[in-house]
């Protein structure tokens, strides 16, 4: 998955071009900021920080990981002046103190985690938040025609999409697309759901990390 998002980095963002996807997009990044607003967030996966832009500025500060330095690069490129601490480091071992932050925020990384790796991942984002943090989640939903197809799905359950890239090269990517039911269920012994909401092409999930 890193070789993938390392070699996407300079067309990472033109996902976000596809014309059917722009009305979602304006109402998540008018969204995202009000329930981040006045927190320390870590951000994990934050790709070439499409997503912090729209964000940060509203929070007390942010670390935001990556597993990749080429897309690092650019979020900080997009965002010099911005709040922000870049730091490379892997998802499933956060380089970071425990009980650090009160917020944290991930958006098209759960779709990315295999099914019978989501727990230990959910363990250790909340060894590093503060009881009572606000964790926010967006994702994908599966529109057939907008989507990328499902190539195929393995014997754990977990789907995976064949994309290629502008120097064609294709890439077999790890994508789920978890129902309402089956979130709610990964999260439940942990947290106090704040809101779970769909737009057309996306969901997103925040809830409160109980004491």
């Amino acid at each position: 998955m890193q070789d993938y998002y390392a070699a996407r980095a300079a067309e990472y963002d033109r996902i976000y071009a596809k014309p059917e996807r722009q009305a979602d997009l304006r109402a998540m990044e008018a969204w995202l900021p009000t329930v981040l607003a006045g927190r320390h967030v870590l951000e994990v996966a934050c790709g070439t920080g499409y997503w912090t832009q729209f964000y940060a500025a509203a929070t007390a500060g942010v670390v935001a990981l990556d597993g990749a330095a080429e897309t690092l690069r650019i979020a900080e490129r997009r965002l010099p002046d911005a709040p922000v601490r870049w730091l490379q480091g892997d998802a499933y071992a956060l380089p970071v103190a425990a009980h650090a932050f009160d917020a944290a925020f991930a958006g098209f990384w759960w779709s990315h985690i295999p099914l019978d790796r989501i727990d230990a991942f959910l363990q250790g984002l909340h060894r590093v938040l503060k009881p009572g943090a606000q964790v926010v989640f967006i994702d994908n939903l599966f529109v057939p025609g907008s989507s990328t197809p499902i190539a195929e799905q393995d014997g754990d359950g977990n789907s995976w999409q064949l994309r290629r890239l502008a120097d064609g090269s294709v890439h077999r990517v790890l994508k789920n697309f978890p129902s309402r039911d089956a979130l709610l269920s990964a999260v439940a012994p942990y947290a106090r759901i704040s809101e779970y909401r769909v737009w057309q092409h996306f969901w997103a999930l925040s809830y409160s990390l109980r004491a």
